[in-house]
């Protein structure tokens, strides 16, 4: 799902009421601190914006992005509450009067942040979308799919170790019997390269459109209605690029080939699942399949991506 640029703009702008840092500001310390690693603590630090999350399985996420194709953005405060209320019966006005947003200042923030966006959107002479972030998180997924291999593998290598070591036997304790797991081949190694060199094609026209509207961006006003339209119109195609008609296995109606509620895990968003749920169930050959048909939608929106930044270099003049 691209970026939606305009949002984050004015959201890094407003201030929280109890620390007074910028929404930007409280949100990236908050990810600091609730980071697992190194690594995610030293992106959060370096980098100039913060990821957007993958959507889950709510309704409206449901719908259109996964099922329809079209670009998805939740905008909301949280992360204090804990959503102790939601769906509850006590989740009325009272309530929130009384032991909520009584001063509405979050509710007004939200309402500032969210009613902005959409007038910065309404308005926009080209959809605001930033395909530079969307093709760094497409690498970031390719590289989380070849850690979940080599995780399950380096997993399975060493259980089936201590096996032929005996370890479950030697630390049996008789009055908490338990059975041993039972030996697994370990999962073959899988070509991520077509996700690969999709992802590198992705990067390759991502930065060509930045900089053809980055170039166009004074004189977009003055370009033609016709040709402004078409750019339009391709850019909204670009969300449907990321879908299949045949849907995901098993699973005919999800069609975004990036998004989708895992299959056991319900709510909780798998990204680029159908590759990523063959790994978690055994199904080696099929996530080799789909690795293919997700770097051929990958690659068609590359081409789009592509076709979106010659139409600014040479028709909006």
């Amino acid at each position: 799902m691209a970026t939606i640029a305009a949002c984050s703009t004015w959201a890094g702008r407003t201030r929280s009421n109890e620390s007074k840092l910028t929404v930007w500001q409280r949100l990236q310390l908050s990810k600091i601190a609730q980071a697992k690693s190194g690594d995610d603590r030293k992106e959060l630090r370096q980098r100039a914006d913060l990821r957007i999350d993958a959507l889950g399985s709510g309704t409206d996420f449901t719908a259109f992005l996964d099922h329809l194709g079209i670009a998805t953005l939740d905008l909301g405060y949280g992360g204090e509450d804990e959503q102790g209320i939601y769906h509850s019966i006590y989740d009325d006005f009272y309530w929130y009067m009384h032991f909520s947003d009584f001063d509405f200042v979050y509710g007004r923030a939200l309402s500032q942040t969210v009613g902005t966006a959409v007038m910065r959107l309404a308005d926009a002479e080209i959809l605001p979308l930033d395909f530079v972030d969307f093709a760094d998180t497409i690498q970031k997924y390719t590289k989380d799919l070849e850690k979940l291999l080599a995780d399950k593998q380096e997993e399975i290598r060493e259980r089936n170790q201590e096996l032929d070591e005996g370890v479950f036997k030697a630390t049996l304790d008789p009055r908490r019997p338990r059975v041993a797991p039972l030996r697994e081949p370990v999962p073959p190694h899988l070509n991520f390269a077509p996700m690969q060199n999709a992802a590198e094609s992705l990067a390759r026209s991502a930065e060509h459109y930045r900089l053809a509207l980055a170039h166009k961006q004074a004189g977009l006003g003055e370009g033609p209605m016709e040709s402004l339209r078409a750019l339009n119109q391709r850019l909204m195609e670009s969300e449907r690029k990321l879908t299949h008609e045949d849907g995901l296995p098993r699973r005919p109606w999800y069609k975004h080939l990036l998004y989708a509620p895992g299959v056991y895990s319900g709510y909780e968003v798998k990204t680029v699942p159908s590759v990523r749920e063959g790994i978690e169930q055994n199904r080696y050959a099929e996530a080799e399949q789909e690795i293919v048909r997700v770097a051929k939608a990958l690659e068609e929106e590359s081409s789009l991506i592509e076709s979106a930044a010659q139409l600014l270099a040479g028709n909006l003049r």
